[in-house]
């Protein structure tokens, strides 16, 4: 392992011991923060380390200051040569990171029940990315004496909702004059939900004010939170040894969101049919591109777009397997076209195959 990585791992662990130690220490003063900010602050070091690893950049050219946590992420998500994270884990760190950010800038009340999901599900995160990666197993940072997260985890987060909620509802009740602490708890909710559905940065204070009188219209939750609606908090074993990893429901994909889009997050999950966004097989991409298919296909593996999420994707349908573009790939390749041609693109991958073929073969090798 490099040095760089082998050092930025270190951190690494050392960031989430502490925020399992913070997270189970008896005096509650500033444990929600601290927890949330050391978590969040490993997972920065993890993904630098795991990118390290993997010979890319965590500089891009000219910076002075390494890439920051949505960078690292997004690397780790799309990037063919770095990717190492699945859209459900890149949802899990944005929600993380959302909630660390209003933790350490505002004022966040998270019930035990909320905070614990979201910490354990980072923990197994963590213990996945570690064994993925770097073929560790995250036992082997942990002292003996270490305590579990939780014995008794709440993973109903149907349930939960239902009991934040209510609490809500009694604080913005009448006469209470408790529309402070209501926003506080209504926060974390809303920061999740907003996650999901691929917006970044805090919910203003007209949008809490907007959630806070559909709810006292008497809305089903699901239809205000229609991004936590879509998700389920899925369980694996019991006790010290639990699990907890976020998931999406049945036709609810998660779409990565192009970089640049202002006030995105990194992925989102969409209510949308996939087939309708990867709408065009190569032959209808080569007729709307006005290239014979060989030409098509070069441009396609010289490029490498079948390794970008939002331009390929796969599909099994009746036990055939489907090849389908986005309309994206249209704007990539005609970008590309106006720098080489076709033809060009063409003969160079020609070229290569060739001499892959060639070194195959041991053509021009000496004896």
């Amino acid at each position: 392992m490099k040095r760089e990585s082998k050092l930025l791992l270190s951190k690494s662990c050392d960031s989430l011991l502490l925020s399992i130690e913070l997270f189970n220490r008896p005096n509650d003063r500033g444990r929600v923060s601290s927890t949330l900010i050391f978590l969040d602050h490993a997972f920065e070091m993890l993904l630098k380390a795991s990118i390290l690893h993997r010979n890319g950049k965590i500089r891009d050219k000219g910076a002075t200051q390494t890439i920051g946590f949505d960078a690292c992420v997004r690397r780790c998500l799309s990037d063919g040569t770095l990717k190492i994270l699945s859209s459900e884990q890149a949802l899990t760190l944005q929600i993380i990171n959302g909630l660390r950010d209003a933790a350490q800038h505002h004022l966040l009340d998270i019930s035990e029940g909320q905070f614990y999901i979201h910490v354990q599900s980072g923990i197994t995160l963590f213990r996945d990315i570690l064994k993925h990666v770097f073929d560790q197993n995250l036992i082997a940072y942990l002292p003996s004496r270490v305590l579990p997260v939780s014995t008794t985890p709440p993973t109903d987060i149907s349930t939960l909702f239902d009991v934040e909620i209510k609490e809500i509802k009694r604080l913005l009740m009448p006469g209470s004059r408790r529309r402070i602490e209501a926003e506080a708890k209504l926060r974390p909710l809303a920061i999740l939900n907003s996650t999901i559905e691929g917006k970044k940065g805090q919910p203003s204070s007209s949008e809490l004010n907007k959630v806070e009188k559909d709810l006292a219209k008497g809305r089903d939750w699901k239809d205000v939170f229609q991004g936590v609606a879509s998700i389920d908090i899925t369980p694996d074993g019991t006790g010290p040894s639990l699990a907890l990893r976020l998931s999406k429901k049945e036709g609810m994909p998660i779409q990565l969101v192009p970089e640049g889009t202002p006030g995105a997050s990194i992925v989102a999950v969409k209510r949308v049919n996939e087939l309708s966004f990867y709408s065009m097989g190569a032959k209808q991409l080569a007729k709307k591109m006005n290239l014979t298919m060989p030409k098509l296909l070069a441009i396609v593996d010289y490029t490498q777009l079948r390794d970008d999420q939002e331009c390929y994707k796969e599909f099994k349908i009746g036990g055939i397997q489907h090849k389908q573009y986005s309309q994206k790939v249209i704007t990539k390749i005609n970008t590309l076209v106006q720098k080489e041609s076709a033809d060009d693109i063409w003969q160079k991958m020609k070229s290569r195959k060739t001499n892959n073929k060639n070194n195959t073969l041991g053509v021009g090798r000496k004896s």
